[in-house]
């Protein structure tokens, strides 16, 4: 717009508009500073998950190449040299990013300062000189061309060809039209002029073209039908112990093999403590005496029109009857009073038909299942007996603490201490939970009292503010605490009125 035979002052006036769109430009607005930091984010987070995920299909290549040898081992070449390009070009992009963030300080929380971030001096001092790239400019084009010719340099097989394509289309560096239709250099175009932030952004973004590329070449190195010919499928890690039971202390010994399961593999006959059906042997015994018992057998199979007999031996241990309960609360290790106590009652050995269990203010609800209600008191004992199959009675009893219902605490929301803007206090609502308390219980707020430093207390009906409350609000100061009393709520759940919610606060910003 400066140039050609134009009049100096027509170069003048096409000058002073191209410095008033670049103000424009910079000044952008605050949401869009944070929209390129978030897409920033994203970026950032997906690049990490891409590079746990590509080292480990990675590694699963090259143990399919340790293992499986022939189109492996070729596969496996072909992803380590992508590998080695994409981590040249990432780390040298990285590079890039530290001189876009060159003076920015991340805040308090760990971020940077996206809101801030509107200045392009980093980039525009170190890339460009005049209408052209300055040394470190063409150091970037040039390891942009470097990435693509060591991609291509890896990617000869034509089954990698789509891949090689998307490559060079999305690194394509001839120069770009712009919206008045002239050319301009891709870096120019890209990123002269823009905020740092919007930078960091395309730069976190080419970090990302290049790992997809990579996560392409390795799924495409694999193959389905390699993966599955390699992948062990039909078969299946069986842990396989000396005996079934063991006492505590006792040293446990077994091995791991792996099992391959075949529909067509039926045995012939079947010797053992059980009987074949569906081409399992499905075992059926009593179990003898206390100890360690031993199970054996033999399969037979039919193979060339010979016998071939499989022999099989295990153990398992028989433990004595048992004699004592388990008794456990469903919720926690003690009992509230006001609420329905849910109780799982078992006895070790014994069907759930044969417990019978009982306490003050406990009812049964099931088979081992009751609810108990306590009342007066600091404990309850809970009394249990179980018929054994044999007709004998044996019982247990378990003492349980009583514990009060805890207060409930008063949110503005979702905190008992908020800060925000007067228009968030303006429409939030007013809660009360009962915290660390794993009970159905449900707290509705019926009325509290607002008071806003300056101005008469205020009493709310329901959870809202009204218009009283609306109106003091409008008058409170930056830095002014809100203070939240006098919360009244009604509950669901619970047999008995709970304690006074707590006050909760606001401070205004």
């Amino acid at each position: 717009m400066a140039g050609g035979k134009l009049t100096p002052r027509q170069k003048m006036i096409n000058l002073m508009y191209l410095v008033f769109i670049a103000m424009l430009a910079m000044n952008m607005s605050k949401e869009v500073l944070s929209a390129f930091g978030l897409m920033n984010e994203k970026f950032e987070g997906a690049n990490t998950a891409s590079t746990t995920n590509n080292a480990g299909m990675l590694q699963a290549l090259d143990a399919k190449a340790s293992e499986a040898k022939g189109e492996f081992i070729g596969a496996a070449a072909t992803a380590h040299k992508v590998e080695a390009a994409t981590k040249k070009f990432y780390d040298f992009v990285g590079t890039l990013k530290n001189e876009v963030l060159t003076g920015v300080e991340k805040g308090e929380n760990g971020k940077l300062p996206y809101e801030a971030m509107d200045k392009a001096d980093n980039l525009d001092n170190s890339w460009f000189t005049g209408e052209g790239y300055s040394k470190r400019g063409k150091e970037v084009v040039a390891a942009i061309e470097a990435y693509k010719a060591d991609m291509k340099a890896a990617l000869g097989d034509k089954k990698y060809a789509p891949i090689l394509a998307e490559i060079t289309k999305k690194f394509d560096l001839s120069d770009v039209a712009n919206k008045e239709g002239l050319k301009d250099k891709y870096l120019n175009y890209h990123f002269k002029g823009f905020p740092a932030i919007a930078s960091l952004a395309k730069l976190t973004a080419w970090q990302n073209d290049a790992k997809k590329a990579e996560s392409d070449v390795i799924s495409a190195a694999l193959g389905k039908a390699a993966v599955q010919t390699a992948s062990y499928s039909n078969y299946q890690a069986i842990v396989v112990l000396e005996k079934n039971a063991y006492f505590q202390g006792e040293n446990v010994k077994g091995k791991v093999v792996l099992g391959r399961y075949d529909e067509s593999t039926v045995p012939t006959s079947f010797q053992g403590p059980g009987k074949l059906e569906n081409g399992q042997a499905v075992i059926s015994l009593t179990a003898g005496a206390v100890g360690e018992q031993k199970i054996n057998g033999q399969f037979s199979f039919l193979e060339d029109g010979k016998n071939i007999p499989l022999k099989f031996e295990g153990s398992y241990v028989v433990v004595p009857r048992p004699n004592s309960a388990t008794i456990s609360a469903d919720k926690m290790n003690v009992v509230y009073r006001g609420v329905p106590n849910p109780m799982s009652i078992s006895f070790a050995g014994v069907g759930d038909n044969n417990v019978n269990a009982n306490a003050t203010g406990m009812s049964k609800v099931g088979n081992g299942k009751y609810v108990l209600k306590p009342g007066a008191g600091t404990s309850v004992m809970i009394n249990v007996s179980a018929k054994l199959p044999d007709g004998k009675v044996v019982s247990d009893k378990k003492e349980f603490r009583i514990k009060g219902l805890p207060a409930p605490t008063g949110k503005i929301r979702g905190e008992v201490a908020a800060k925000g803007p007067k228009s968030n206090l303006e429409n939030c609502t007013i809660t009360a939970v009962m915290e660390d308390f794993d009970f159905p219980v449900t707290v509705n707020v019926t009325q509290f009292n607002i008071k806003v430093p300056g101005q008469p207390t205020i009493v709310c009906s329901g959870s809202k503010m009204d218009s009283r409350a609306r109106a003091a609000i409008s008058k409170a100061g930056r830095g002014d605490v809100v203070v939240i009393s006098e919360i009244k709520a009604s509950f669901s759940g619970i047999d008995q009125v709970a304690k006074r919610v707590s006050t909760c606060t606001f401070e205004v910003q």
